[in-house]
């Protein structure tokens, strides 16, 4: 346990959800909040997400399980899909916030966080690259500089995924 170490998650939960839902379980937000909390010593985790109005409960979640949520309009394609991509957003808050946290816990496979982590660990500022998905993420993060820093998620579904309290209630 890293008591007070002051470092800071930034989390694309785009990646996230999406690759821990197609491994087959639900992530307990909640419960990924302490992890991150008790396990890498994060005082604040910023969660980067697409705005939908008809989420305003899920996020009102989130943010009492302990997440700064930083929202970024979604468009509505003619086919009824959404798209939200917060990269950008990601990687300048991790900027913005760069003098304010000891090392930075970056939570995502997508290989667009490259120049991002590369910079992080040049300036070791980098504690963990949290992949959720350990067979599926972008060959950028493969390279065998980061590899002490992988973590992956894969083994954490006892430990992180949902389970319904209330068997006739839904999930948050």
């Amino acid at each position: 346990m890293k008591k007070h170490a002051n470092n800071y998650a930034f989390i694309d939960s785009q990646n996230l959800n999406l690759n821990i839902r197609n491994q087959g379980w639900i992530l307990d937000f909640k419960r990924f909040r302490v992890y991150l909390k008790d396990k890498y010593g994060v005082s604040k985790a910023f969660l980067f997400i697409g705005y939908v109005e008809a989420n305003k409960k899920l996020y009102a979640f989130l943010k009492h399980a302990g997440f700064i949520c930083i929202f970024k309009p979604t468009l509505v394609h003619k086919d009824g899909s959404t798209k939200g991509n917060c990269d950008a957003e990601l990687v300048l808050q991790a900027m913005i916030e760069y003098k304010n946290y000891k090392k930075a816990v970056i939570v995502s496979g997508d290989g667009d966080f490259h120049c991002l982590i590369k910079y992080l660990f040049e300036n070791k500022k980098l504690e963990v690259l949290i992949i959720p998905n350990r067979y599926q993420f972008s060959a950028l993060l493969k390279f065998r500089i980061f590899r002490p820093y992988l973590r992956f998620m894969n083994d954490l579904k006892e430990r992180l995924s949902y389970k319904r309290k209330d068997p006739g209630r839904t999930k948050p």
